[in-house]
């Protein structure tokens, strides 16, 4: 689904020196050059946020902090493919900077030096270029010894903006038959006057103040993380500077049935647009809504359905409940042999639950019976009530006991009220109550 929250970063702004004049007096036998100032030095030195003539202690301590501060078990998730380009970039930068005969040789060939086959004894693994190329598109044109010449890059796969995830309610009877809707949203979008450069179209940005054109600092007012910036005279006048404008749209979702709980409706592309970046998505994840009538598990459907004292012992033959999509569910339950239904007895009446997504097929319903019993005094006429008894069947035995107690009971109590009891811990002497002293047993 894309990355949720992903940050694009920026560490360094190319240099605008040329990295494919070479210099020319080289003694091949021993590698050595008669060198100009350092021109490529000075590039990966900025990846280590340096000068180009810093010493060896200050080398190394910005190696340390700008290790410890790209390292990929220091940032989220989202975040961990940035870290690891620019971890192993900065891990590169520092080995070439710190040794002398790597850094002549690297304005003298570039990363070409260190190829395999090629003098440098450097891990060939990761190359800078490469990784330089992947964060900021300054990979390549470093030429060099041994027919180096520019090396040759492909089209850099933009990054991917931000998803944008909503929770989406829905009924049951949505996601029983299904659903499409259309609905307004704002979002922003490259501004169509400046194509997202910002400025007008012959002006030039400046370079950032604040972050010294390498737009490492994000969210800065200023450059917005781009290390570039124009004067309030060469700002578009659509966008202000900002290089995207909102704008509504009206998006269509389309939710299949038999969806569930949790499943996601993806809108691809219908995020945020920012320059140079492929546009995330909007996610709507699906929150099912509780439902008066039906209870889901999976593809099944359960109920609970009333019916009377007489249809649980004579049977019935009518409809017993409505479906999500508004049919009368009818049951047909003749009168058994003997076989009434019981209360909480359960009927299963197959391919009425949910829809399967894609396919003919449904689960089952399965409808749990409650028996209605009769309200008091329905039956007032004596000689009726001695005929319903003959009728129904006779009760149990009588249970045989020694000692038998008629008690008194409470009707209608609810079992709420069962272990609220108080215990009466506290022993409580006759003799005390009628104002007499307590007995001494006798020994």
């Amino acid at each position: 689904m894309g990355n949720r929250r992903a940050k694009s970063k920026t560490w360094l702004t190319e240099d605008s020196g040329s990295s494919t004049q070479q210099h020319r007096s080289v003694r091949s036998a021993t590698f050595r050059v008669t060198r100009k100032p350092l021109i490529l030095t000075s590039r990966i030195a900025e990846v280590l946020g340096i000068s180009r003539n810093a010493s060896k202690a200050e080398v190394k301590k910005a190696y340390h902090k700008a290790a410890l501060s790209s390292h990929p078990d220091k940032v989220g998730e989202s975040e961990r493919a940035d870290a690891e380009i620019k971890f192993k970039s900065v891990s590169k930068a520092y080995e070439i900077l710190s040794d002398d005969d790597k850094r002549e040789l690297y304005d003298a060939q570039g990363m070409s030096a260190f190829e395999a086959g090629n003098r440098g004894g450097m891990d060939s693994e990761v190359d800078l270029e490469d990784l330089l190329a992947q964060m900021f598109g300054m990979g390549g044109g470093t030429g060099g010894m041994n027919g180096g010449g520019p090396r040759p890059s492909g089209p850099r796969k933009p990054r991917r903006g931000e998803d944008e995830e909503h929770p989406y309610n829905v009924t049951l009877e949505e996601l029983y038959k299904g659903k499409t809707t259309k609905f307004a949203s704002k979002k922003n979008v490259i501004c169509s006057l400046c194509k997202g450069r910002g400025g007008k179209e012959k002006s030039k940005p400046r370079e950032c103040v604040a972050c010294h054109g390498r737009g490492m600092q994000q969210g800065l007012k200023s450059c917005k993380g781009t290390g570039k910036i124009y004067r309030d005279k060469d700002r578009c006048k659509k966008c202000k500077g900002e290089r995207v404008v909102e704008e509504k749209k009206v998006l269509e979702i389309y939710i299949p049935r038999g969806s569930k709980e949790g499943d996601k409706i993806v809108l691809e592309g219908e995020a945020d647009q920012l320059p140079d970046q492929e546009p995330g998505s909007i996610i709507f994840s699906l929150v099912e809504t509780a439902h008066s009538t039906f209870r889901r598990a999976g593809p099944d459907l359960s109920a609970e359905v009333q019916i009377s004292l007489s249809e649980a012992l004579c049977g019935f033959s009518r409809t017993l409940i409505k479906h999500l999509d508004g049919r009368g569910i009818h049951v047909k339950h003749p009168r058994s042999d003997g076989e009434p239904l019981k209360p909480k007895s359960v009927i299963k009446v197959p391919g009425e639950g949910m829809p399967y997504k894609k396919s003919e097929l449904r689960g089952d319903l399965y409808l749990i019976i409650n028996v209605e019993f009769p309200e008091a005094n329905w039956l007032k006429q004596d000689h009726r009530m001695e005929k319903l008894k003959e009728l129904l069947p006779k009760p149990a035995d009588p249970i045989q006991a020694e000692t038998v107690d008629d008690v008194d009971y409470v009707k209608d109590a609810n079992i709420n009220g069962f272990g609220a009891g108080n215990e009466g811990d506290q022993w409580e002497d006759e003799d005390e109550e009628d104002g007499g002293q307590p007995q001494c047993a006798q020994q």
